[in-house]
């Protein structure tokens, strides 16, 4: 860890966090609401054929996914062929990341036939998994006599940035982090936040990446950045040497609080070091597409990107981050988040983490999920175009049954931007439909991109739970509300049914990670006395898709 931690999720360090940074604009207007195409009108049908053709060169996926919602047959019988060129060309350029994902947008389409015309799905899976790191290590059921075995697969990732110039003196300059060898070929993981530096396009210095192996403390054995993820804090190295060991990876659902576990890396630069302890918990949610680990086994900075290990030396979870001022307080990323997107890591490049541009909660029925309520998109997304409404509810993604949000990020995080997947859902008359959705990338800050693109009573929604209806021709920002989502901020703060409120001032922090606004509000639990109160809110959120 060269970071200390800091929990995006407390509301008491989101407001700290306005105040003491730097405010962009004393106000910032939202923007205008966008109208959903009707394809009904003939002018609307043929500007979206006109884009369609456009599109078709350089970006063939998204046309035809828009040419199956428009209904055309001849702009669909295009698309289709000229996604099977796409298809061919990514084959013959050994690209299977693009060949894979770009078949299953086919096959989400309900082309799978032409789609096996350039390639059969079998030989395509066998082409895209074969390759990837780990993919023939079997999970362990020995319990590891000499733990000095698993010691050995681990290393010390150096980061020389060179000098760093302070108050006219020059200091070396390097992050030491942790990692671990997952595949013979020399593939090593590690935390995105220890090469950070390495792979930020903003960063004009020096920098290379060195790995140390245990026992060998003198020599630095230059490493490759393959692939990096910052939403999920994950990164792929690679070198050129065989490792003298080769973890396999566990499965995170395999642990529960109390269970013991042992965690291996590099403390403050002490190569090697083991510390044990337990899962605290398994479901703290730090990051805002999933939960993590708690765990109370000792780690310092230089802790991050080592393994967290089960008594058969199985990989369960990644050290990613502590509290530095509070012992016992440190947290790991379950191994499935790896396990999903590593296939994409191996690929290369910065992983875009893809979404749908939604906002919503698990539905329950009784006490358990069945689904996720979409109770927003944003203007123009992906749900907007493909005819979801609010209020319904999605079972499945890309043939992935999902009973919760979290199951919702989970089969999101296996996925990449820019491919079509089915979506089932159940609509206002609980029947069963589904439809073709395609997947952009996440924004960094998603909340931000619904408040600059929607009316202030729809992005109120997914930035504070509580949904708006104008409530004064003379005043444009003063409005009623018509519902309070349960566990949201609003409901927190006391507000109710019919409660009228005035948005006053809106202010966002420097990297527009946060959001401030004045609200002026008569709360009908506080007897309808006017109170004006600034409430802050996070601009990511778990409940974002």
């Amino acid at each position: 860890m060269n970071k200390q931690f800091k929990s995006t999720l407390l509301i008491a360090a989101a407001a700290s966090c306005l105040f003491s940074s730097c405010i962009s604009s004393p106000k910032v207007e939202p923007g205008e609401h966008k109208e959903e195409l009707d394809y009904t009108q003939e002018d609307v049908r043929k500007a979206e054929i006109e884009r369609i053709n456009k599109m078709m060169l350089n970006k063939p996926i998204e046309a035809l996914w828009r040419a199956v919602l428009l209904g055309d047959k001849d702009e669909i019988a295009a698309s289709v062929t000229r996604v099977k060129e796409y298809l061919s060309s990514s084959l013959e350029e050994k690209d299977y990341l693009e060949l894979y994902y770009g078949f299953k947008s086919l096959e989400n389409s309900g082309f799978l036939k032409d789609a096996e015309e350039v390639i059969s799905k079998n030989e395509l899976e066998k082409l895209f998994f074969n390759q990837i790191p780990g993919a023939g290590i079997k999970k362990s059921s020995t319990k590891i006599e000499n733990m000095n075995t698993c010691i050995s697969g681990t290393v010390t990732v150096w980061v020389d940035l060179g000098i760093k110039v302070q108050s006219g003196m020059g200091f070396a300059n390097r992050v030491i982090g942790s990692g671990f060898f997952i595949d013979e070929r020399g593939y090593i993981i590690t935390n995105h936040h220890v090469i950070a530096d390495i792979v930020d396009p903003k960063y004009e210095g020096y920098g290379k990446v060195y790995i140390k192996l245990y026992g060998d403390e003198d020599t630095r054995i230059p490493a490759k950045v393959i692939g990096w993820d910052s939403i999920h804090d994950l990164a792929l190295l690679k070198t050129e040497i065989k490792p003298p060991y080769v973890f396999s990876l566990g499965s995170s659902s395999d642990l529960r609080a109390g269970d013991k576990i042992y965690a291996i890396g590099s403390p403050l630069g002490l190569e090697s070091t083991l510390t044990s302890g337990v899962v605290s918990s398994t479901n703290r949610k730090l990051f805002t597409t999933g939960s993590v680990f708690q765990i109370d086994a000792a780690v310092n900075s230089g802790n991050s990107g080592g393994p967290c290990i089960d008594i058969n030396g199985n990989v369960q979870a990644i050290v990613f981050a502590g509290i530095q001022q509070y012992q016992g307080l440190n947290f790991a990323i379950p191994v499935e988040y790896l396990k999903q997107e590593l296939a994409i890591l191996y690929y290369g490049g910065l992983r875009e983490v893809p979404w749908i541009g939604a906002y919503g909660h698990t539905y329950k029925s009784g006490l358990k999920g069945t689904g996720v309520e979409v109770q927003y998109f944003a203007p123009g997304s992906a749900l907007a175009r493909a005819g979801i409404s609010r209020g319904d509810v999605i079972t499945a993604i890309d043939g992935h049954p999902v009973n919760t949000i979290e199951e919702v990020q989970g089969v999101l995080r296996s996925l990449v931007s820019g491919m079509i997947v089915k979506v089932d859902y159940l609509d206002s008359e609980k029947q069963k439909k589904n439809c073709p959705v395609y997947l952009t990338g996440r924004p960094k800050c998603p909340g931000y991109f619904f408040y600059q693109n929607d009316s202030i009573e729809n992005s109120f929604v997914p930035l504070y739970g509580v949904s708006l209806i104008p409530a004064s021709t003379t005043n444009s920002r003063t409005y009623l509300i018509t519902n309070v989502i349960k566990g949201s901020i609003a409901d927190e703060s006391g507000f109710s049914e019919n409660d009228p409120i005035t948005v006053g001032r809106v202010q966002f922090n420097d990297d527009k990670s946060m959001m401030y606004a004045e609200l002026t509000v008569k709360r009908r639990k506080k007897g309808y006395l006017d109170v004006t109160i600034g409430l802050p809110t996070n601009l990511d959120s778990p409940y974002y898709f």
